[in-house]
């Protein structure tokens, strides 16, 4: 007789399937955070300086909830409550606000992010912002959609043309010194940051997005966004990662030139 080789692990969802739940999650968390925005907000600052609010947790408890009923045994990390061990074919990431301090400014441009990596690659992403009441979010091979619709990135192919969005001037100066060199050489610049400026790019509202200081949350939904909407996402070395500190997002034609400007000395 055959020997048994123990419980058969279920097969890997699909990817439709797993962006039809982290739409959901994200929705879901999106309508906890609007119960507080726009109220007078407490907040604690963490080690790494940044705030967080009860919204955080209570978006991200929310999120969890809902990939638990159809997904119990995947993975998942999030910002603000941790790492939770199980299938490591699948792992959720998740950011319940990303963009904290607009948050507590009544501030609509901060959104909820979810991210999942199959077989250790990105494959799913979601923005959703709740105030806005847009979400951008994709899939590998199933296109990158806003609201609905299929999204693309912009056609500009010269930087002196380009409009580019950065979170914080500040950082981005400390970061490289070039930010004086990076708004002469574009049309352009807005400090629409945080996960908005990426989702601007991917649904073709601005060309490339240039960012500093991020976390594996902050990035995870991106690439695949990025990249099923046309666009590209790297590191400033020019390597697609999630693990990126300090990342560019762009329509893709403008992205060579903007690693070039902003790694030179």
């Amino acid at each position: 007789m055959p020997r048994s080789t123990g419980p058969r692990r279920a097969p890997t969802p699909s990817l439709r399937k797993i962006l039809s739940v982290a739409h959901a999650a994200a929705l879901a968390g999106g309508r906890r955070t609007l119960e507080s925005f726009g109220k007078r907000l407490g907040s604690e600052t963490k080690d790494d300086g940044s705030p967080v609010t009860a919204a955080d947790r209570a978006s991200e408890r929310e999120i969890r909830r809902v990939i638990a009923r159809t997904f119990p045994d995947h993975a998942v990390v999030g910002e603000e409550l941790g790492a939770k061990d199980g299938d490591a074919r699948v792992r959720w990431i998740l950011d319940p606000i990303d963009g904290t301090k607009s948050f507590i400014h009544g501030v609509p441009l901060y959104s909820v992010l979810v991210g999942v990596e199959v077989d250790g690659r990105p494959s799913v992403g979601v923005i959703h912002l709740p105030a806005l009441g847009e979400t951008v979010e994709a899939a590998v091979g199933l296109g990158c959609r806003w609201n609905g619709r299929r999204a693309h990135v912009s056609d500009v192919s010269h930087l002196a043309d380009a409009t580019v969005l950065t979170t914080s001037v500040r950082a981005l100066e400390a970061r490289s010194g070039q930010f004086q060199r990076l708004a002469a050489a574009t049309r352009t610049q807005r400090g629409w940051g945080d996960a908005y400026g990426f989702a601007l790019v991917a649904t073709g509202r601005a060309d490339a997005m240039v960012d500093v200081g991020l976390h594996i949350w902050d990035t995870a939904p991106l690439l695949p966004i990025l990249v099923e909407a046309g666009g590209r996402f790297t590191d400033w070395s020019s390597e697609p990662t999630i693990l990126a500190q300090d990342a560019i997002g762009s329509n893709g034609r403008i992205h060579e030139a903007l690693v070039q400007l902003l790694s030179d000395r």
